[in-house]
């Protein structure tokens, strides 16, 4: 099938599922999801401590954002703290299996209540043995002779709010916040295919980054930087072809795999383009050798369809070729970052600590399961000597993520010597960093 990389793509990503898993599709859909925009992205957003402040108290301080898996507490009195901006959130399971989530400070002397996660049948202060229920009562007070008018009422825990949504835990600090499915809209529709609830946290790696958290983020949300930074996936990415859509509080990409980037000025076999796709190195036998009159595409989705066929049965074969392949990936306001069908991959980016100039980025793999849900893997940190492919859990992501992390901190050295006021977003292919600065605009206008 020969492609006109010239004309605007037509073909929607659903006339992608209905088409037939053997042909090769063409391209997707370009249309702008999102006005153009006049305005640059202020700099400062990225480097002054000013704006960090206000992100704190219009947008950390009030926005849902993503504490854990609920397999990360699957027990009674399994609990584990959400650490953001200098403060910290303590999630725990009661006995009754509810999940709570309460401000993670003793109000005796304020020292953490939590430090570590862990499993205990009480909450109980290591500074003095104040204790706590697990729902946030308060349960015992040492020589509470000594203190007359404490009011055990008052002296509960303060919770947080809490909502779940595909086996993920989210919290809220605003007690006026809107309920979680409000604000998350219609993206459950969007998984209706792929629950990620019925998924398992195989792996989940997490890496302090020398950049603002948005700088971090941001290179992960479009495919428009794979010419520069990736082009060894060029022969198997249409990264120029990808399709950007916004919803609300959260934006989607979706980019073909199998076909080539219109970057290519050759024409890739086929086996050059499943080389590519399986991150053959050259001094390395091919993964798979691709047949005559096959295409890459099908037989790495005929692949995918087989690995998967033991966790999800028959469901594989309801799956087509573009659910398999392509990259479809997600990002809800704040920073979180599932990626739907089987990709597995799920993105998380925060502030480190309370500093505006570093960040912490994470990845989790979630796959599905037979039988009884697997322990859901501990948080790997790599250490600041570490690359990413230390991370051996993450495959190939691992030189991937080498290769995307080596821009970030020189973005930010670039940023604080940047005589331009702005940072300029393409109108198409940058759509979702686009998005997400318009939502901010309207936290902060709050």
């Amino acid at each position: 099938m020969s492609i006109d990389y010239n004309q605007r793509p037509t073909v929607t990503y659903q006339e992608l599922l209905d088409t037939d898993s053997h042909e090769v599709p063409k391209v997707l859909r370009w249309f702008s999801p999102m006005p153009p925009s006049e305005a640059d992205v202020p700099v400062e957003r990225y480097t002054s401590a000013e704006f960090h402040k206000l992100e704190v108290d219009k947008m950390w301080m009030k926005a849902w954002q993503m504490a854990c898996r609920e397999e990360d507490i699957p027990e009674p009195g399994d609990h584990l703290s959400y650490d953001i901006v200098g403060r910290s959130i303590l999630v725990a399971r009661t006995e009754s299996g509810e999940i709570n989530a309460f401000h993670n400070v003793c109000p005796h002397r304020g020292r953490k209540l939590k430090e570590s996660r862990g499993r205990d049948t009480e909450l109980r202060c290591a500074f003095h043995g104040f204790a706590w229920e697990l729902g946030g009562c308060l349960k015992q007070v040492p020589c509470q002779w000594d203190f007359p008018r404490l009011e055990s009422a008052e002296w509960a825990l303060t919770d947080v709010r809490v909502g779940t949504w595909g086996g993920f835990v989210f919290i809220n600090m605003d007690p006026d916040c809107e309920p979680l499915e409000d604000f998350l809209g219609d993206l459950d529709s969007h998984f209706d295919r792929w629950p990620l609830e019925d998924r398992y946290k195989e792996a989940h790696v997490a890496k302090v980054m020398n950049c603002n958290w948005k700088i971090a983020q941001e290179a992960f949300m479009e495919a428009f930087h794979v010419v520069a930074t990736h082009p060894q996936l060029l022969p198997s990415l249409g990264d120029a072809i990808s399709q950007y859509d916004v919803f609300g509080n959260f934006s989607r990409a979706i980019s073909p795999n199998g076909v080539p980037s219109p970057h290519v000025t050759w024409e890739p076999s086929q086996q050059d383009i499943f080389d590519a796709m399986s991150d053959r190195n050259l001094d390395e036998e091919p993964k798979a050798v691709v047949p005559d009159g096959e295409t890459a595409r099908h037989l790495a989705a005929e692949s995918a369809r087989e690995s998967l066929r033991p966790a999800i049965g028959d469901r594989a074969d309801e799956l087509c070729d573009a659910e398999l392949t392509e990259s479809i990936y997600y990002t809800v306001f704040p920073n979180f970052h599932p990626w739907a069908a089987y990709n597995r991959i799920v993105y998380r980016f925060r502030p480190y600590g309370n500093d505006h100039r570093r960040s912490i980025m994470e990845c989790m793999f979630l796959s599905p399961f037979v039988g009884e849900r697997p322990p859901a893997a501990p948080i790997h940190w790599l250490t600041d000597d570490d690359d990413w492919t230390v991370a051996t859990e993450l495959g190939m992501l691992g030189r991937v993520f080498n290769q995307d992390v080596y821009n970030v901190p020189e973005v930010q050295a670039g940023l604080k010597a940047m005589v331009k006021p702005g940072v300029t977003f393409a109108d198409y292919q940058e759509t979702k960093p686009r998005h997400f600065h318009a939502i901010l605009d309207e936290w902060i206008a709050r």
